[in-house]
């Protein structure tokens, strides 16, 4: 897990090395333990290293093999780089490093860009090819390690987060309409390639793009599951189900324990994260780190689900922290957390993860996460509703219960520069959803939230603010093999006993089945759903200063009503209306857009 940059220029100069050590610096955060840049003339690298395997200095980055005439930037970690570097040493190769990057590199020399087929992980990187001048950029099939680029003529920059272009400059930040039109409806989510500034884009989850020294470049998408059954499947139980998925997320979370340092949990106290605590402990894991962090309650709403997290680890035995965080200290971390953002998050429990990745990075430097179970088994409240229907109705229904707004109420909130006469956000998901590949409404609504909204919201989060305080965060729910068994799966399995079913049968061989039989809970931060205090001044202030003022994004009008009853509007998802205005100009303005 590190930060990565770097610069390929197509007009005859040099790559411009000051500007990628200013993304470099940017990047200091994801990578606290080392950085290097290496210039080959018209491109250069740059790297910020999190040491977590190969701690020498033989795995710093870049990492140049000038036998094969390859150089190489990573961020992420290849879970099965041991097997692979085991076959590849049976082709001939010799390694220099115990690193994955090596890996990486001299699989590239063995298969070109099908190496990316072999890796079990999560991953972006670039290679420079020293004897053709071409470079490779890939990212991992989840899209959980970003990689952004920022386009001009004669040149291309890209680095692991959006505000490291910045720092680089000469970057259009002017908002890109339809992605505004994503960002207000779709609950902040904006489908790759767009960024809500229009010179910067990000490359697709499991895309590989090769570009060439005259500046033409090619993209192909590596991986695709199909949300289909199959016919050797036709006659298995819901046992014989269970017991394949459970197989496999033990085998998910087991590769997500390769590390030369120690590996904790994330606890929660939800399902997911407490399956993952006691799978782990049936690997023969002891003295499990684990890490659960609770708020203030504001209004009437609980800001903790220590209960529950307090029952898994008394149950395993695990070495369990309580984080506390008081409402003065939330409001103080906002800064950070909104720092820390490579695009803006209207989710709440954002500083919730802020904070969290701050005290455990302060013991520990890599830990698991539940994240991506709700998306990939059913777990959503919108799932359900969609069973049954044809796919037009499906779509409606979908949007009906995610979308923030329709495509009318946008008319009522931006202004008219920003106003689109169709529905981008509507039309991209009726595309998503009608494409070949999902056989029911449900299987179309799982792949489109696996390969979007997932992407955008729930992983990018965790990448961004784990990230900010060197913390590797790893998602056994989103390992590919997974992902693809769960894609096959019958969606009424899934859909079973509220959402989840087959998660949920496997977890009461496991896990104690109060935290099974539990309404469905969400990580709450109450001073983000409620604003008061010195949040509500915060977004206030934000939206009446002069730069938003200049910017002029949304109609005053609007701006006006919520600022009279900041708590009167919510979202379809409970997201605060005026949090989510705020949040946006909190987030250009700290970006200095």
């Amino acid at each position: 897990m590190c930060g990565l940059c770097g610069e390929i220029t197509f007009d005859g100069t040099l790559a411009d090395t000051t500007a990628v050590a200013r993304m470099v610096e940017s990047l200091v955060p994801r990578g606290p333990d080392g950085q290097g840049v290496a210039s080959f003339g018209r491109v250069a690298f740059g790297h910020r290293r999190l040491s977590v395997i190969d701690l020498s200095t033989c795995g710093s980055q870049p990492m140049v093999d000038n036998e094969l005439g390859l150089t190489a930037v990573f961020n992420g970690c290849i879970y099965d780089y041991q097997e692979l570097r085991a076959e590849l040493e049976g082709h001939g190769y010799r390694f220099f490093s115990h690193s994955d990057t090596e890996v990486i590199l001299k699989g590239y020399a063995h298969w070109g860009t099908d190496v990316v087929d072999h890796l079990h992980g999560m991953f972006a990187f670039a290679i420079h090819e020293r004897d053709s001048g071409r470079v490779v950029l890939a990212r991992d099939r989840l899209g959980i390690k970003p990689l952004y680029l920022a386009e001009t003529p004669g040149r291309l920059r890209f680095a692991s987060t959006l505000p490291a272009l910045l720092r680089a400059g000469d970057v259009d930040t002017s908002v890109d309409p339809v992605a505004l039109h994503h960002y207000l409806t779709w609950h902040a989510v904006v489908p790759a390639p767009r960024t809500l500034l229009n010179g910067v884009r990000k490359l697709p989850p499991a895309t590989v793009r090769v570009v060439e020294p005259d500046g033409t470049s090619r993209e192909h998408r590596f991986w695709e599951p199909r949300y289909e059954r199959r016919p050797e499947h036709a006659g298995w139980s819901a046992r014989d189900w269970e017991d394949a998925v459970e197989e496999a997320l033990r085998v998910a979370v087991r590769r997500r324990l390769v590390a030369d340092i120690p590996v904790g949990v994330l606890l929660s106290g939800g399902l997911d994260s407490s399956l993952i605590v006691g799978l782990l402990a049936q690997e023969g894991q002891t003295g499990l780190a684990t890490y659960s962090i609770g708020f203030e309650s504001v209004a009437g709403q609980e800001g903790d689900e220590f209960a529950y997290s307090d029952v898994i680890a008394q149950h395993f035995g695990t070495d369990h922290h309580r984080i506390r965080v008081g409402s003065d200290e939330l409001a103080g971390a906002l800064g950070h957390a909104i720092g820390a953002m490579a695009e803006p998050m209207v989710s709440h429990d954002v500083v919730a993860f802020d904070l969290l990745s701050e005290r455990v990075s302060q013991t520990i430097r890599v830990v698991q996460s539940g994240q991506g179970a709700d998306e990939v088994f059913a777990g959503y409240h919108w799932y359900p509703p969609l069973a049954g229907l044809d796919r037009e109705a499906g779509i409606a229904e979908y949007s009906r219960r995610f979308f923030d707004r329709d495509h009318a109420a946008m008319r009522a909130i931006v202004s008219d520069r920003y106003a689109l006469a169709e529905d981008p956000s509507l039309a991209f998901v009726r595309a998503h959803m009608t494409r070949d590949g999902a056989e029911t409404s449900v299987d179309a609504a799982l792949r489109l939230d696996s390969e979007i909204m997932l992407v955008d919201d729930p992983v990018k989060r965790v990448d961004n603010m784990s990230m900010a305080w060197g913390l590797e965060a790893r998602v056994p729910f989103l390992d590919h093999d997974l992902v693809e068994l769960a894609a096959l799966c019958p969606p009424e399995l899934k859909l079973a006993d509220g959402g989840k079913g087959v998660l949920k049968a496997i977890g009461r061989r496991i896990i104690p089945s109060e935290v099974i039989d539990r309404p469905k809970g969400y990580f709450p931060v109450p001073a983000i759903t409620h604003l008061e205090g010195k949040v509500l001044d915060l977004v206030r202030d934000a939206l009446a200063s002069e730069p938003a003022r200049d910017r002029a994004l949304f109609r005053p009008e609007y701006v006006r009503e919520l600022l009279a009853d900041p708590n009167g509007e919510l979202t379809p998802l409970k997201g605060n209306k005026l949090w989510q205005l705020g949040l946006l100009e909190l987030w250009l303005q700290t970006n200095g857009v």
